[in-house]
Parts: C-alpha cells; sequence; structure tokens
C-alpha cells in the first residue's frame, strides 16, 4: 500500500522519485531522527542522483539494441585461449579508446564471440555515459539503400555521426556495390578521429578490400577503418559447442570471477 504524504506527493509532482521514494523510506525509519536535516538532505538527493543515472543508463542500452543485451565487460573470459591478450582487453574498461575515436576491428570464424565481445564492450561503453548502436552489416546496407529512395539518407548520416560508438556486426558478409560503398564511406568519413567503430567479421582484414567493387573507395574505407585500429584476431573452437563452454567454464574465471556464457 503507497503511503500518502503531502511532501511525497509533491515531490512526485515535480518528478523526483527518487527522492520521494527516499523521503518515505527515512519516514518509516526512527533511527534517523537525530541525523542532521543537512546530512539527511543529502541522502535524498544521492538517491535522486542515482534514479537518474539508472534511468539514463537504461535509456542508451535500450537504443543501442545489443544483439547480446546480456553481455558485460566483467564477463568476457579472458582464460580461454582464443585470441583476447588479458592486458589489451582490460586497458578498454575505462573507455578511453572511445574518447580518442579509435575503432576496434574483431575478426574469426563463426561462434567465437566476435559479436558477444562487442556487445560486451558496447555495454561497457553505456555504463560510462555513452551512446552505442549495434547495426548487422547487411541490414545497415539496406537500410541505406531505402534511406536514398526515401531522400532521408542526409539524417540517417547525421543520427549516426552523433552516436558515440556503432557496432557493425557480420561485416561483408557479401560484396558490397559501389553505391553502399560510397555510403559507408561518408559514414566512416564523419567519424573519423572523433567517434568510435567496432567491426566484425569473419573474414580477415586482409579480405576486405575485395568486398568493396570501388577499389578507390575501398582504399578509403580501410584508411578510416584499419588506421591507429584495436585489432583482436579470435580462433579456436566454436564457443556454441557445449564441450567448449564447458571447457572454458572449467579453466577458470574472466576479470572479475564471473564466466563468460555461450555465444
Amino acid at each position: 500500500m503507497t503511503i500518502a504524504h503531502p511532501v511525497a506527493e509533491r515531490l512526485a509532482s515535480l518528478r523526483l522519485p527518487g527522492m520521494r521514494a527516499a523521503f518515505l523510506e527515512q519516514m518509516a525509519r526512527h533511527d534517523l531522527d537525530d541525523m542532521p536535516f543537512e546530512d539527511r538532505l543529502s541522502l535524498l538527493i544521492d538517491r535522486e542522483i542515482d534514479e537518474r543515472r539508472s534511468r539514463a543508463l537504461m535509456r542508451r542500452l535500450k537504443k543501442a539494441r545489443l544483439r547480446h543485451q546480456d553481455a558485460c565487460f566483467e564477463d568476457i573470459n579472458l582464460v580461454h585461449p582464443r585470441g583476447l591478450p588479458r592486458r589489451v582487453v582490460l586497458g578498454l574498461a575505462d573507455c578511453a579508446w572511445i574518447r580518442s575515436g579509435a575503432n576496434i576491428l574483431i575478426t574469426g570464424p563463426c561462434g567465437t564471440g566476435k559479436s558477444w565481445v562487442a556487445c560486451a564492450l558496447a555495454h561497457k561503453a553505456c555504463l560510462e555515459g555513452y551512446q552505442a548502436l549495434y547495426l548487422r552489416g547487411p541490414r545497415l546496407l539496406t537500410d541505406l539503400r531505402i534511406a536514398h529512395g526515401e531522400g532521408t539518407i542526409p539524417k540517417l548520416y547525421r543520427d549516426l555521426a552523433r552516436i558515440d560508438l556503432i557496432i557493425i556486426d557480420d561485416w561483408a558478409l557479401a560484396p558490397i556495390d559501389a553505391a553502399r560503398a560510397r555510403d559507408l564511406l561518408e559514414i566512416l568519413d564523419d567519424r573519423f578521429g572523433r567517434r568510435s567503430v567496432i567491426v566484425t567479421s569473419q573474414f580477415p582484414v586482409a579480405d576486405w578490400h575485395r568486398q568493396v567493387k570501388d577499389p578507390s573507395v575501398a582504399d578509403a574505407i580501410l584508411d578510416r577503418l584499419v588506421h591507429g585500429a584495436i585489432r583482436f584476431e579470435l580462433h579456436g573452437e566454436s564457443m556454441r559447442n557445449p564441450d567448449t563452454r564447458a571447457r572454458a567454464t572449467t579453466t577458470g574465471a574472466d576479470v572479475t570471477g564471473s564466466r563468460e556464457p555461450g555465444q
């Protein structure tokens, strides 16, 4: 049953749900009666700040549309050998790479966890206050084609340019025609040195050039993606294999002691 209180109702009308909840909790407790007013007020303010941060995080995660919503940085398994150097991965924890506009390229066969790791890094970015967006490469190409037909391509360029971190998953699964390659170049040029991109692909970086039909545009795209990028080449058995997951679990834990789920 909700407790009615004039102050609580006024806090609700001011859209201060965190302060309202903390105020009602304080009213129900008698061990705080001797606490100075400014200390009790500080507790109310801290609660409201925490509530707002939590709501903002939920909004960022919702907008990010991560493929693996359960992925988080602390669950990246750094014990199972597959091409994730512990020192390099831990160095990404403070998101300084996003502040500097660096890119991350993750390549490897199906099932090695490329998408999961990318989503874990994006989740960490959201926790640190950055906006992220997950995009599948093939669907992005379709969206670009549709945007041209609807005359909304300038808006799509602007919207993508504002996002701190974009994931392009399954890059270059099929050859990219010249028109879509020019679109991708526009997107990457807007971000170069300012906003970060994570790219995952089944193909090694050395094979990306021939997936783009226009060689000159391919050169420009790769220059903007690869220059100064952090690269992970994943290998090993598929993490979708139950036996592989079992071995990864029994060999030890990751960054914080939790274990990375199957991908």
